[in-house]
């Protein structure tokens, strides 16, 4: 259960001593984008060194990168009962299938104690329409937009509105809530603009996606207040469980039908309260 993912480049020794410090639920250890090309192997090695020798908090998630040759050293390097999940750029099923068969392998191999998930990112148009297969697939703990890249694909501008990534967004959240895994949303790229992020995370949250990407540790407040239950729905689910304790079948609470699956929405919301310490 996350809310809010922080991206830390994996080539950046501070923010990687410091990376269970800034409140995320999740860190995703970047080993793609945010490390150039002749730093590769660097930053490999100092993320195996880091994730060897200290025990975070939190979950614990790496991108990898999605090239034959960098792919294989990669899982081979950070593969261990310290991480929780790989994120797969440019996901597609073969290398799902891949990712998959190469874990298996290292789970056995060194023995781990541990599930490792595989979260697809869908950031190219073939991967929004294959959303549902790679959802499906063995070992997928959940999937995560990147808009940017999606756009690019589209030849499409990025925009803060975000009218442009409405439905990847809905759909996405909608194969996720099918599957029973989580949805993450795509970062917001203006770390100045809290007001925006507030809009974008509202618009990402009301169509069902679960948790949210973050460039920048400011950002990871505001992501975790927008993805918290609200005051209000807290209330709500109380005095919805209270009743229900005297009251047999359906039954009305404010002049609304209470039923099961409302029971049950209320009792999601008193767990996801708890869970991040609003009770």
């Amino acid at each position: 259960m996350i809310r809010s993912c922080l991206f830390i480049p994996a080539n950046n020794p501070a923010m990687l001593q410091n990376a269970d410090l800034f409140g995320a639920d999740a860190v995703i250890f970047d080993l793609e984008d945010a490390v150039a090309t002749g730093e590769k192997d660097a930053a490999r090695a100092l993320l195996h060194e880091y994730l060897e020798n200290f025990e975070l908090s939190v979950h614990v998630i790496v991108r990898v990168n999605n090239t034959a040759t960098w792919l294989t050293k990669d899982l081979e390097a950070i593969v261990s009962d310290r991480i929780d999940a790989i994120l797969l750029p440019k996901a597609d099923l073969r290398s799902i299938e891949f990712v998959g068969s190469e874990l298996s392998r290292l789970e056995k191999e060194r023995r781990l104690t541990k599930w490792i998930g595989i979260i697809p990112l869908i950031e190219t148009a073939r991967a929004v329409l294959a959303a549902e297969a790679l959802a499906s697939a063995p070992g997928v703990a959940g999937l995560m937009l990147g808009a940017e890249d999606l756009t690019a694909d589209m030849e499409i501008s990025r925009t803060k509105a975000g009218e442009e990534i409405f439905y990847p967004r809905a759909q996405i959240a909608l194969i996720a809530r099918v599957y029973r895994i989580f949805s993450i949303d795509t970062p917001f790229t203006d770390v100045n603009d809290e007001d925006g992020l507030c809009a974008d995370a509202t618009r990402a949250r009301d169509l069902g996606m679960t948790a949210k990407a973050a460039i920048h540790p400011r950002q990871i407040p505001v992501i975790n207040r927008m993805f918290s239950p609200r005051p209000e729905q807290i209330e709500w689910a109380q005095r919805v469980l209270t009743k229900s304790e005297t009251e047999t079948g359906v039954f009305s609470l404010d002049g609304k039908m209470v039923d099961q699956p409302v029971i049950e929405r209320a009792k999601t919301i008193i767990e996801k309260a708890k869970r991040y310490k609003l009770l």
